[in-house]
């Protein structure tokens, strides 16, 4: 799906989905770099067939996610990251965020404990470590 954004809101130039996955990850680990505003179609067309991958093959959700920026995410956005995480909730096994943006470090101490899976913060500049990490047993 292509939308038309001006700094992550409205219209301007035309972009395509905000999430992209990111290459060359070990065996049964997804990963995604969020560059803009997220919105639902990014989840229903992009996130949930790669975890709904995942659990088809009967493997444990172990999902990447670099934010190296972050201009927002829709209410559908926000709708879909719930539904998402509720729906295969015993699923969930790593979450490694990979991001310096001093809010959502914040947020992810915060408010950590009540995501499925474990979650762990990496700087940008330790994203193959956050890699590795959710690849472990």
């Amino acid at each position: 799906m292509r939308r038309t954004l001006v700094n992550g809101r409205g219209t301007g130039a035309t972009v395509g989905t905000v999430l992209k996955p990111i290459a060359d990850l070990p065996d049964g680990v997804v990963g995604f770099e969020a560059v803009g505003r997220i919105e639902a179609s990014d989840y229903t067309d992009v996130l949930m067939p790669a975890i709904e991958g995942l659990i088809e093959q009967g493997r444990e959700i172990r999902i990447v996610l670099v934010f190296e920026r972050f201009d927002g995410m829709s209410a559908g956005g926000a709708r879909q990251d719930l539904k998402l995480g509720v729906e295969h909730l015993t699923k969930w096994k790593r979450i490694a965020l990979v991001t310096d943006l001093d809010w959502m470090i914040t947020v992810a101490s915060l408010f950590g404990w009540m995501t499925p899976g474990e979650l762990r913060r990496f700087p940008l500049a330790d994203r193959a470590r956050a890699i590795a990490w959710a690849a472990e047993s």
